[in-house]
């Protein structure tokens, strides 16, 4: 079960709420861009980055030099995921909404100094980008790693907020001759494109070709 703080209570919508870690690991799980929100100089700024996630710790990298990262160290951060399973379409534009998955973790990000940690938190993140590819790439240099900060986050303080199911009216627009339901969204891999300069006899391997057949998320069918 996930902790219950004053930060993680909804305030509306509680029936939204899911107190279910297993939500919480589907909603990272099937995600692939996250947002960092920071204070960095005393203004606040959220960026998209990648993660990965092993157990109940949350990986993020990115340059030494980024802004977001050294902001993030040992202070307060956000991060969110969330994924629009569709577009919910009322009678009345007042109930429009979505149908959607998201999280929020709170907590104080960790700098990863242990080498093996950071490893172990690099293969993570490229795991949950492309699975596989870890052991099929060049792992990073010494030069690669010192250009790299690693920042782990503990999943103990998060919400997870999902709706599903379609459009809730006002009881008198059910008359209405409008037409009104869901408009399922999902995001799929294309047809892999390989770089210009690869040698022609190069095909992807199996991990890549596989994987461009399947949605990123499951959508909700209303």
């Amino acid at each position: 079960m996930l902790s219950t703080t004053p930060r993680t209570t909804l305030g509306r919508e509680k029936h939204r709420a899911s107190t279910d870690r297993a939500d919480l690991y589907d909603v990272l799980d099937t995600g692939l861009i996250c947002h960092l929100g920071v204070v960095h100089d005393g203004h606040p700024m959220v960026v998209p980055t990648g993660y990965g996630r092993i157990g109940d710790t949350l990986y993020l990298h990115g340059s030494t030099g980024a802004r977001s990262l050294r902001s993030g160290q040992d202070t307060e951060i956000c991060v969110t995921v969330t994924h629009v399973d569709g577009i919910v379409l009322a009678r009345s534009v007042f109930n429009h909404s979505f149908n959607y998955r998201s999280a929020m973790i709170y907590g104080t990000a960790r700098l990863v100094t242990d080498q093996e940690e950071r490893l172990e938190g690099l293969r993570a993140l490229t795991e949950h980008l492309a699975p596989g590819q870890w052991d099929y790439a060049r792992r990073p240099s010494r030069k690669e790693l010192a250009a790299t900060s690693v920042l782990a986050l503990d999943l103990t303080e998060a919400s997870v907020k999902l709706r599903t199911g379609p459009p809730n009216d006002e009881d008198t627009d059910y008359a209405l001759p409008i037409w009104a339901g869901v408009l399922p969204l999902a995001t799929t891999f294309g047809t892999p494109v390989p770089d210009p300069v690869l040698p022609p006899a190069t095909p992807p391997p199996p991990h890549i070709q596989t994987r461009h057949t399947s949605p990123t998320n499951t959508p909700e069918t209303p």
